[in-house]
Order: C-alpha cells, then sequence, then structure tokens
C-alpha cells in the first residue's frame, strides 16, 4: 500500500532507527517498500538500506529532484515522506489505516512532539518533519516536489493545501542519536 520515501545524506545512524520503526508497518502489509534517496553520503547509509532491504539511489541532485525520482519508482498506490530519525508512534499503523479507510483523498501529517511555551501553536502548524502521507495520484496532481536547488519542502504542503491537510494524533519524534 505505502511506499515510504526518506532522503539521506550521510544517515546512516538516523536512519536506523527510523527503518527499525517502519518494521512493524511492514509486517502488518502498510509498509510495501521503503526507498532510499541519498545525496552521495560518504558514510555507510547504503549498507543501512542494503541490510534493511530498501531500494538506495543516490545522486547529487538537490533533495526535491531525489524526492521527486524517488516519487516516480514508487510501486505503492500510497506515499509516506519520512526524515530520518524521526520515529512514529506506537499507534502509527491504527491511525494510517483509519486515515486511508477515510477515503478523503488528502494528505496526512503525523503531530510533532513539541515542548515548552509555545508548543501547542507550533504543533498546528504543518511541518516536513511531520511525515506527510498522500496517495500517489494527488502528488502527480500538484506536480510533486520540485526539483530545483531553491526547493522548499513546505512549498509541497502549501500546494496540497490545509483543507487537504489531515493532523494525525499519532506523534512523531526524533530519535536520540
Amino acid at each position: 500500500m505505502f511506499s515510504v520515501v526518506i532522503a539521506t545524506r550521510d544517515s546512516e545512524r538516523a536512519l536506523v532507527h527510523t527503518l527499525s520503526a517502519l518494521v512493524p508497518g511492514a509486517t502488518a502489509g502498510l509498509v510495501r517498500e521503503v526507498i532510499v534517496a541519498d545525496g552521495q553520503s560518504t558514510d555507510e547509509t547504503e549498507q543501512v538500506a542494503d541490510y534493511a532491504g530498501c531500494v538506495f539511489f543516490s545522486s547529487g541532485e538537490p533533495l526535491g529532484g531525489r524526492l521527486k525520482a524517488a516519487a516516480r519508482r514508487a510501486r505503492g498506490e500510497w506515499l509516506m515522506f519520512l526524515r530520518p530519525g524521526v520515529v512514529p508512534g506506537p499507534t502509527w499503523i491504527e491511525e494510517t489505516v483509519a486515515f486511508v479507510r477515510q477515503g478523503l483523498g488528502g494528505a496526512a501529517l503525523f503531530r510533532r512532539e513539541e515542548r515548552g511555551l509555545f508548543a501547542s501553536v507550533f504543533r498546528l502548524l504543518p511541518h516536513p518533519d511531520q511525515g506527510l502521507m498522500l496517495p500517489k495520484s494527488l502528488y502527480r496532481e500538484i506536480g510533486g516536489h520540485r526539483a530545483d536547488a531553491s526547493y522548499s519542502e513546505a512549498d509541497l504542503l502549501r500546494r496540497i493545501g490545509r483543507s487537504r491537510l489531515t493532523i494525525l494524533r499519532t506523534t512523531l519524534t526524533r530519535s536520540s542519536i
């Protein structure tokens, strides 16, 4: 069902945490494949991806170009974009399945774990760190990631639009490496 796309660059340690969190999704049949779109790492990122059975490619393209290329290669009907080092909370599988079953056709983000004075405000603002999920058809409709060097991941969220974004209850955290 889902093709998970993770853009990396010298991310071997962070990648291990994210891939470990995806294993229950793979055994539940939710994660079909993981594509690691690498930015010419010099560490062991490729070996980590290989050991985990990921599709791996390395390119000197800017981030947006790598993400767009990975989305083109994806076989799943849904895309999930995660950053290395992010770990979905324990209920991410149930939340994701419930969202897909609603059939709204929009996109979803996990909640961010925020602490401090302005936490409640920042938690409501969509941000690429939140693990974007969307149907491949919507990704194509909005033109996907922009491949140029000036690309900002937040641009993709703007083109999706707040009205088509759902924030799931599951919190996405960053691993402490």
